[in-house]
C-alpha cells in the first residue's frame, strides 16, 4: 500500500482518537460539557489549517514529505504537552459566567488545544492540495483511519488509563511522520526508521507527572480527599469512567440521600466510589444482620415497600448496592439489580466482596450488567416494584452541568415501558434530588402524567403520589389507582419520618409543607396545577422547561428557558448561580465563538494570497457546497448515534459502532465516487436531451435522502423487533443498516473537491477549511436543534443541507460557470 496513504490513515486515526480521549480526560478533571466547549473550538484547527495552507501551499507543496513529517511530529508532541499544560491552568468551568479571569484562561485553553488539531489537519489538507488526482483515495484513507481511531481508542481505554493512552497517541503522530518518509516523496529509509523507533520509545520514557490527572478542587473526590485520614484504596479505568475507591478513617462516609432527621440508626461503615472524580456511590459494609440496615427505612425511597408485601423488585442503577440492601431489609422475594458499569459490579462482587457481604451473590439477587432502558425493553418479566434510584451527583445536578446529557431513562417512552412491566398493582418509584424552585420533580411528574395518558389511563392523577425530604423527592406511579387505604399508609409513613406530602389524590394545602417548611408550598402548588385543567398554560408560563423528554428529545435535564435568563442573571449575584443551567449557556457560548472564528478563518484567505483569479460566483459556490456538507454529515452522524443507543444497549457501544461504521463505509464510498461519476456521465446523454442535467453529486445526494428518510420511519419498529438479539448480532445488523447510507455520504466531498482541484486548485485548502469550520458548528447546532425540536428534525435539516450543496454545484446551462457541470 502507498506509504502516504498509510501515513494519512495513521494521523487521521490519531487525531480522532485524541478528540475522543480529550472528552474522557476533561470529564475526569473538569466536566464533560466543558470538554465539548474546548474541543469544539479546538477543532477550528481544521479551519485554521485550510486558511494557512491556502496562503502557504505554494511553498509547502514541493516539500510535501518534510512538511507532513514536521506537522505529524508536532501533533504528537503538542497533543501530550498541550493537555499537561492545559490542566495546570487555574481554570474553573463553574465560574466562567461571572469571573472575567476565567474567560482569559479559557482563551488560553483554546489556543493550546487548537495546535494539535491544526497540525494534524495540515497533514491531510496538504495531501489534498498536492495530489489533486488522488482525492478519492486520500479521503478514503482519511475516513477509514478516523473510523479505526474512533473504535480503537475505545478498545485501548479498556487496557490503558487515559494518561497512558495519551502517550500512545503521541507515538502515533511520530509514527505517521515515519511512514511518509518511506514514500518516493520522502525517500529516506533511515529517517523513517528513526521516527518509528522514537514513536515506540519516547512515550515510554516521559515522566509520569507530566500527564498525571489533576482533578478540579470543586469535584467531590477532591473535597473528600481534603478530609483528614482519607485515602484512595483503588482506582479503575475504562471508557465507561474512572472509578476511585476512597476510605475515610477520620470522618467516615455516611452517604444516605434523603435520610430522615428522625432516624436513630447509624449507617454502617462505607467506602466511597467516585466516578470521574464526582458522582458518588457507596459500598456499604454488611455483615448479614438485617437490623444493621434499619436506617434504610428512613429514606423517601423506602415508601413503596410500605405499600407492597414481599415484592419482586427491579432496581435500575444498582451501583454500590445500597438499594439492593434496602430491598433485602424489606424482605423482597426477588431482586433484579441492573448496573451499566461492569467495573462497579466487579468492585462489589469481587474486590470488596467480604466487606459488602457478597450481596450480589445472594440467592434472591440476580445481577444484570446492562443499560437500564434496554434491559427493560427486551425483558418479558413483570415486577411489583421498579426502582430508579439517584443516578447522579447532587453537585453536578445543582450546577446544571448535566443539562446537555441525553438520558433515555427518564423519557415518556421509557416510563411507558416501565409501566408495561409492572404487575397489576405494581409501583414505579423514581427518586431525584430536590431542587428549588422545583424542576426535576415537576418535570418527572409531568412525564408520568403523559406516559399514563398514552397508556390509555382515564384519570392519571389518581395513580400518582409525590413526597419529599430535606434534599430528595420520590415519585410513585401505580398501575392501579391509589385508594384510601394506600393514602393512609403514605400519610403514616411520612408522618413518622417527618417527610412532606407534595401530592396524592385529594391532597389539600394543609397536608403539605409541614416538616421541611418552604416559604411557598412549591411542590403542592406545582402538582396541583399540573393535574388541573390548565396544565399546558402552567408549563408554558413556568420559569423552567417542564416539557417531558422523549426518545426523540432525550434531554430530561434541560430546564432552560430564554425568557427567564434576565431574571436568573440578576439573581446569580444573590446566590442564585445554581439556577442558571450552565450546560445550555455554555453550548450557546460555543456557537457564538465558533461562528465568529469561522467567519475569520473562511474570509481571511479571500483577502490575501490569491494568486489565481477566481470569480466571486465560484467562491460562493465552493463556500456554500463545502459548508453545507460539513453541517449535513455530522448532523446525520450525531442523530444516528442517538438512534442506536437504546438498540445497542449502551451509549459507548452506540458511539463506537455508529461513528466507526459511518467513517469506514463513507471512506469506501469516497473510493468509489470517481466510478459513480463516470457511470453517471455515461448514462446522462439521453437525460440531457430533455434539458435536465444529472451529476454524480446529485445521484449520491438523492441516495442519501432516500436512505435517511426511510430510516426515520423503519428503524423504530425494526429495533423493537430485534431488541432481544445477542449483542454481536445487533452490532452486525447495525453496521449493515449504516453501510448504504454512509457509503453514499462519503461521495459528495471528494467529488466536489476533485472538481475544485481541476478548475481552481488554489482553493482546495480553503474548501477544506470551510468544511472544517462547518463541522465545528454542526456539532453545536445539532445539539441545539435536538434540544428544541428533536433528532428527527436534525436528520430532515441534514437532507435539506445536502440538496443545498447539490444545488450549489448544479448548472442547468452548460458553460455558464467555471465550476458547476
Amino acid at each position: 500500500m502507498n506509504p502516504i496513504l498509510i501515513a494519512i490513515s495513521v494521523i487521521s486515526g490519531a487525531v480522532l482518537a485524541y478528540e475522543v480521549l480529550l472528552i474522557r480526560l476533561f470529564a475526569i478533571v473538569q466536566w464533560h460539557h466543558f470538554a465539548y466547549m474546548v474541543i469544539s473550538i479546538a477543532l477550528l484547527g481544521y479551519g485554521a489549517s485550510g486558511t494557512f495552507l491556502a496562503l502557504a501551499q505554494g511553498w509547502l507543496k514541493p516539500r510535501f514529505a518534510a512538511a507532513f513529517s514536521v506537522n505529524a511530529i508536532l501533533f504528537g508532541i503538542t497533543a501530550l504537552l498541550g493537555f499537561a499544560l492545559g490542566e495546570r491552568l487555574p481554570f474553573n468551568a463553574l465560574e466562567v459566567l461571572w469571573d472575567p479571569r476565567q474567560l482569559l484562561y479559557l482563551l488560553v485553553l483554546y489556543t493550546i488545544f487548537v495546535v494539535p488539531f491544526f497540525c494534524g489537519a495540515n497533514c491531510v489538507c496538504l495531501a489534498f492540495a498536492t495530489f489533486g488526482r488522488q482525492i478519492g483515495a486520500i479521503y478514503r484513507a482519511d475516513l477509514v483511519g478516523a473510523g479505526a481511531g474512533a473504535l480503537g481508542i475505545v478498545a485501548v481505554l479498556f487496557a490503558l488509563t487515559p494518561s497512558e493512552s495519551l502517550r500512545l497517541i503521541m507515538g502515533l503522530g511520530i509514527a505517521a511522520a515515519g511512514f511518509v518518509q518511506l514514500s518516493r516523496h520522502g525517500g529516506r529509509a533511515h529517517l523513517a526508521a528513526g521516527f518509528l523507533v522514537t514513536a515506540a520509545l519516547l512515550p515510554l520514557v516521559l515522566p509520569a507527572s507530566w500527564v498525571a490527572l489533576r482533578i478540579s478542587e470543586f469535584k467531590g473526590l477532591r473535597m473528600a480527599l481534603d478530609v483528614p485520614a482519607t485515602e484512595v484504596i483503588g482506582e479503575y479505568s475504562s471508557p465507561l469512567g474512572l472509578l476511585t475507591v476512597v476510605r475515610s478513617e477520620g470522618i467516615p462516609f455516611r452517604y444516605v440521600p434523603g435520610l430522615s432527621l428522625n432516624s436513630t440508626a447509624e449507617p454502617p461503615t462505607q467506602l466511597g466510589v467516585f466516578t470521574d472524580g464526582d458522582s458518588l456511590s457507596v459500598i456499604t459494609g454488611y455483615d448479614g444482620r438485617r437490623d444493621t440496615l434499619s436506617y434504610l427505612d428512613f429514606t423517601t425511597s423506602a415508601l413503596p415497600y410500605h405499600l407492597l408485601e414481599d415484592p419482586s423488585v427491579l432496581i435500575l442503577g444498582a451501583g454500590g448496592g445500597a438499594d439492593v440492601l434496602q430491598a433485602v431489609y424489606h424482605n423482597a422475594n426477588r431482586i433484579d439489580a441492573v448496573e451499566l458499569n461492569p467495573q462497579i459490579v466487579r468492585l462489589v462482587q469481587e474486590d470488596h466482596r467480604n466487606f459488602a457481604g457478597a450481596i450480589y451473590s445472594r440467592p434472591d439477587v440476580r445481577l444484570h450488567v446492562a443499560e437500564a432502558r434496554s434491559f427493560v425493553s427486551r425483558s418479558a418479566e413483570r415486577w411489583d416494584l421498579i426502582q430508579i434510584p439517584l443516578l447522579d451527583a447532587f453537585g453536578a445536578s445543582a450546577a446544571g452541568v448535566q443539562s446537555l446529557s441525553e438520558s433515555y431513562v427518564y423519557t415518556v417512552e421509557a416510563f411507558q415501558a416501565y409501566l408495561r412491566h409492572l404487575a397489576p398493582d405494581g409501583i414505579l418509584a423514581v427518586t431525584r434530588w430536590l431542587k428549588l424552585p422545583p424542576r426535576d420533580s415537576l418535570k418527572l411528574f409531568t412525564t408520568a402524567l403523559v406516559a399514563l395518558e398514552r397508556e390509555g389511563v382515564k384519570d392519571p392523577a389518581r395513580h400518582l403520589a409525590l413526597i419529599r425530604s430535606w434534599n430528595t423527592t420520590t415519585l410513585l406511579i401505580r398501575n392501579a389507582e391509589i385508594d384510601s387505604t394506600t393514602i393512609g399508609r403514605i400519610r403514616e409513613f411520612t408522618e413518622l419520618r417527618s417527610f412532606d406530602l407534595a401530592y396524592y389524590p385529594g391532597v389539600t394545602a394543609s397536608d403539605a409543607n409541614r416538616f421541611n417548611v418552604l416559604p411557598v408550598p412549591y411542590f403542592f402548588d406545582g402538582t396541583s396545577r399540573l393535574t388541573g385543567a390548565e396544565r399546558d398554560r402552567f408549563i408554558a408560563r413556568y420559569k423552567f422547561d417542564l416539557t417531558p423528554a422523549s426518545d426523540d428529545r432525550p434531554y430530561y435535564f434541560d430546564f432552560f428557558k430564554w425568557r427567564s435568563l434576565p431574571e436568573l442573571l440578576d439573581l446569580h449575584a444573590k446566590g442564585g448561580a445554581a439556577l442558571l443551567e450552565l450546560g445550555y449557556l455554555i453550548l450557546v457560548a460555543i456557537l457564538i465563538q465558533a461562528v465568529a472564528l469561522s467567519l475569520v478563518l473562511i474570509l481571511l484567505p479571500l483577502q490575501f494570497g490569491q494568486n489565481q483569479p477566481v470569480r466571486r460566483s465560484d467562491r460562493a459556490h465552493i463556500a456554500a457546497y463545502f459548508f453545507a456538507l460539513g453541517l449535513a454529515f455530522l448532523f446525520v452522524e450525531i442523530a444516528f448515534i442517538q438512534r442506536f443507543i437504546v438498540f445497542l444497549g449502551h451509549p459507548l457501544y452506540a458511539a463506537a459502532v455508529v461513528l466507526s461504521g459511518f467513517l469506514v463505509f463513507a471512506g469506501l464510498g469516497s473510493g468509489a465516487a470517481p466510478r459513480l461519476a463516470a457511470l453517471v456521465t455515461m448514462h446522462t446523454t439521453k437525460i440531457a436531451k430533455s434539458g435536465l442535467r444529472v451529476s454524480g453529486i446529485a445521484v449520491s445526494v438523492a441516495a442519501i435522502s432516500i436512505f435517511a428518510m426511510l430510516y426515520l420511519v423503519v428503524l423504530p419498529p425494526l429495533f423493537a423487533r430485534m431488541l432481544a438479539w445477542p449483542d454481536l448480532g445487533k452490532i452486525g445488523i447495525s453496521l449493515l443498516i449504516i453501510a448504504p447510507l454512509a457509503f453514499f455520504m462519503g461521495m459528495p466531498f471528494p467529488l466536489g473537491l476533485t472538481r475544485v482541484s481541476e478548475r481552481v486548485p488554489s482553493l482546495v485548502p480553503w474548501a477544506w477549511g470551510v468544511n472544517g469550520c462547518a463541522s465545528v458548528l454542526s456539532a453545536v447546532l445539532a445539539m441545539i436543534f435536538a434540544i428544541h425540536f428533536g433528532f428527527t428534525v436534525v436528520v430532515m435539516v441534514a437532507v435539506v443541507l445536502y440538496w443545498i450543496a447539490a444545488a450549489s454545484f448544479w448548472n442547468p446551462r452548460p458553460g455558464d460557470q467555471v465550476l458547476p457541470q
